[in-house]
């Protein structure tokens, strides 16, 4: 899909190569995290890092500030699947609880709610809203991604529904075609996660 994309529709539209290196790099992060493969968190750091200078050029003040606090995300996440867990190896796919729920919304709502406020007031973001609520639930789900918690791929699905429309309006096309992939791959990621997640409850 993605070869499609680049081939047939991506010469047609307005981009820059940091914007194309970054795509390459997002994708290759989410492929490794659908695959469980340590390496989605180096292609991952190289992935933010280059979307805090995209997204800054762009206007998008809370997607760059999300990207800076990836960078420590990525890291923490990287030590996590190679060092977390109770015995140091690595930690495994595990459900998230109806508590860790009830706390991952008590911090969504006023984090969105907040993110909105500081958009609207000190910048002239002009989709305050769609960049504060993708904005939050991009920090939970990567938290989530870093524990393994199953359900980190149904609030990354959340996460592409939004921020898909909102990057398509910013001209960034290259990027919204690969929030559409993003997508997929979430979709993906959650079947593959639940078999192995199944698999490891039954043996």
């Amino acid at each position: 899909m993605l070869t499609w994309f680049l081939t047939n529709l991506a010469p047609w539209l307005p981009m820059s190569p940091l914007e194309v290196t970054a795509t390459v790099f997002g994708l290759l992060s989410v492929w490794y995290s659908v695959r469980e493969n340590i390496w989605s968190w180096p292609t991952g750091l190289v992935n933010v890092a280059l979307y805090i200078a995209l997204f800054w050029s762009g206007k998008l003040y809370a997607e760059t500030c999300l990207q800076v606090i990836y960078v420590v995300l990525q890291i923490y996440g990287w030590w996590q699947w190679a060092r977390g867990g109770d015995r140091h190896a690595g930690v495994v796919i595990t459900r998230t609880s109806l508590r860790l729920w009830l706390v991952l919304l008590g911090i969504a709502v006023p984090l969105t709610l907040m993110i909105e406020q500081i958009l609207v007031r000190w910048t002239d973001s002009t989709t305050y809203w769609w960049d504060s609520i993708s904005t939050a639930l991009s920090l939970i789900a990567q938290w989530m991604l870093s524990k393994k918690k199953l359900e980190n791929w149904l609030i990354w699905i959340i996460v592409d529904c939004f921020s898909i429309p909102l990057f398509l309006t910013k001209g960034f096309y290259l990027t919204g075609g690969l929030y559409a992939i993003f997508l997929i791959l979430c979709i993906i990621g959650l079947r593959a996660w639940l078999r192995t997640y199944r698999s490891s409850i039954a043996g």
